[in-house]
């Protein structure tokens, strides 16, 4: 039999577990321990072991396909772990055994060499979902912050040459598919359908094994920055200012001006490096979700059709081109968004830099406590953004609550620390 034809058949039998499936570990989502979990296999070394759809590596999974289709990568290889572990080990907090606090990334997902250590010794292939580093990141406008005088470089956090220390947290999707049908209100037959029909049949197994209830989709995962002790953002006693970034492309990595992106990016990072030196700790989290989950594509075509229309570029036509273009405003869906927040186990963001309605109702409804939202400084929102930022607040976006004042801050985080 060719490797062709090897392969052809496991495919034909993942509709019969009997026959192929012989060696899946249960996943008890939700569980109290790692052990009591169960590894996520979702690895292609070994068929028989797999109880999950799809495969390690999200949108890069599509590459290994093609570096392994062309001879490059070999079909057996296993990676070597060693020394990979956690540069600092996160959990495990009560968020991560309620099962429907955390159902879009494995909670366990970073330390698997030792949380399922006895499976590796049974020959499971098991892969991590989640890696954490430690780094430095430096940027010309911290630099900038640093010479004006709004940031100091404390020689801990923030170094003289204006490099900042981080801890790095890299997460891919992992799926329970029963929890994400209902975060938006629907079946889970109703979930698994739309999943497969609208991806072209890319996962039988979704149709077909509806005992497989762990899905590794191929869509981008999502970065955390940690500013300050990694240990203090999941410490209620210590305030924490968070900002939640999804990706522009444009703006945040080659300076466009049409958007505000980069520069609530930076005020973001800004603030969290603040939050750190005073006592407490920053986060930033990176999702990729270039244009709203429009796709880059889609984006740069509304910009076009924005510019060209009668009149020129509008407020009032912002959101309509886009719907002209993608057929819906946006497709972020922030309702998966909070679980990367949960999985570090944070309670209460003190400072929370956006005055998106989306992110915060999302966050607020999965029970984390938000005292401030944080809007960007107009000085720093660049003048052909202008219409964009006054689209958003004309679309519901933004909601321009007053800032709450010091006293009143105070009294909430007097009784949030006394609960």
């Amino acid at each position: 039999m060719s490797k062709a034809e090897h392969y052809c058949s496991h495919v034909v039998l993942t509709s019969h577990p009997s026959q192929i499936f012989t060696k899946s570990i249960p996943v008890q989502w939700g569980a109290r321990s790692a052990r009591e979990r169960g590894p996520v296999v979702a690895s292609l070394t070994d068929m028989t072991a797999r109880n999950a759809i799809g495969t390690h590596g999200g949108a890069y999974s599509v590459y290994r396909a093609l570096a392994t289709s062309a001879g490059r990568l070999r079909t057996i290889f296993r990676p070597d772990l060693t020394n990979t572990a956690p540069a600092e080990r996160i959990g495990p907090f009560p968020s991560w055994s309620a099962a429907d606090k955390i159902v879009a990334l494995d909670p366990w997902g970073a330390n698997v060499h030792d949380d399922f250590r006895e499976f590796f010794k049974r020959g499971y292939d098991i892969r991590p979902s989640i890696a954490v580093t430690k780094a430095h990141i430096h940027m010309p406008e911290i630099a900038e912050a640093i010479a004006t005088g709004r940031l100091r470089a404390d020689g801990v956090i923030v170094r003289k040459r204006g490099d900042v220390v981080v801890t790095k947290v890299a997460l891919e999707p992992v799926w329970f598919l029963p929890g994400i049908a209902a975060r938006f209100n629907v079946s889970e037959s109703e979930l698994r359908r739309g999943l497969f029909q609208y991806t072209g049949g890319m996962f039988p197994e979704l149709v077909t094994r509806p005992d497989l209830k762990v899905f590794l989709p191929p869509i981008g995962g999502m970065t955390a920055y940690v500013f300050g002790p990694l240990r203090y953002v999941a410490d209620i006693r210590k305030p924490l200012t968070c900002r939640v970034h999804d990706e522009c492309n444009g703006s945040d990595v080659f300076g466009s001006d049409i958007c505000t992106c980069r520069p609530y990016l930076v005020h973001g990072i800004e603030e969290a490096i603040k939050s750190a030196q005073a006592g407490g700790s920053g986060l930033i989290v990176y999702f990729r979700k270039e244009g709203r989950a429009l796709g880059e594509v889609t984006k740069f075509l509304v910009y076009n059709a924005r510019k060209r229309q009668k009149g020129g570029d509008t407020a009032a036509e912002y959101f309509h081109r886009t719907e002209c273009v993608a057929g819906v405003q946006d497709m972020r869906f922030q309702q998966i968004m909070p679980d990367v927040l949960h999985w570090f186990g944070i309670q209460r963001i003190d400072r929370f830099i956006s005055m998106s309605d989306m992110k915060y109702d999302a966050i607020v409804k999965s029970g984390i406590h938000i005292l401030e939202r944080v809007p960007i400084p107009d000085d720093l929102v660049p003048d052909d953004a202008k219409v964009e930022m006054e689209a958003k607040k004309a679309a519901g976006y933004y909601t321009p609550t007053r800032v709450k004042s010091k006293r009143a801050l105070k009294r909430v985080r007097g009784r949030r620390l006394n609960e």
